[in-house]
């Protein structure tokens, strides 16, 4: 008797046969784009987006993608400017609570409880409980497509981050201690997060080439 193939296979295209799709647990947990902006009248924004990371150190460099075209890409394309704020577990309804779909008028900082603290360097407000924010400028915006080269109605949001601002207790001798911040990161299922502690810490060094 042959024994099953010990690995599920599926082509996107054609779905996964599973009960949830798998694609954003493989691809996780990630860390999670807390994006302030506003409005070119000043209209204040704040939303999460679970497709964001760092993509280059000089200069630094971060994007997320906004699936559909919501009031957070309108306004980046108004203004060319956006705050990334760190997702901690004490912030984690508060986070949430900035998710809901609510229309363009509602300022999510006043809807989640949160304090808009002041930026340096560009016009958008920083949440003022989050330990660490990027001050961003836009870079590129780009409209996905598939391999059939067709559009996406996705669109890669990009920005140099040309302002940092971190919370002093969470400089260490100088070095940024990332649990210490307690980030929450997005899961794979409906309603899944972790939260990164000490306890999960390995240490590897980059191998040398003789």
């Amino acid at each position: 008797m042959t024994s099953p193939d010990p690995m599920h296979f599926y082509q996107p295209a054609h779905g996964h046969g599973l009960p949830h799709d798998p694609f954003n647990a493989i691809v996780g947990p990630r860390p999670i784009g807390w994006i302030a902006s506003c409005s070119a009248d000043g209209q204040r924004n704040l939303a999460p987006y679970s497709f964001f990371n760092a993509f280059n150190y000089t200069p630094p460099i971060i994007g997320f993608a906004s699936i559909g075209r919501k009031d957070t890409l309108r306004n980046i394309e108004q203004t060319g400017e956006f705050v990334w704020n760190l997702a901690t577990r004490p912030l984690a309804e508060a986070m949430n609570a900035s998710c809901a779909p609510a229309p363009a008028e509602v300022d999510e900082f006043e809807l989640a409880g949160l304090t808009p603290a002041p930026s340096r360097l560009v016009q958008v407000p920083r949440v003022a409980q989050s330990p660490v924010a990027f001050e961003c400028r836009r870079t590129q915006i780009i409209q996905l497509q598939g391999a059939d080269g067709g559009a996406v109605p996705t669109w890669l949001v990009l920005g140099e981050v040309v302002g940092v601002h971190i919370a002093r207790h969470l400089l260490v001798d100088g070095v940024y201690d990332t649990a210490a911040a307690r980030p929450i990161l997005r899961g794979g299922g409906p309603a899944d997060y972790f939260e990164i502690g000490a306890d999960a810490l390995f240490r590897m060094t980059r191998p040398a080439w003789p």
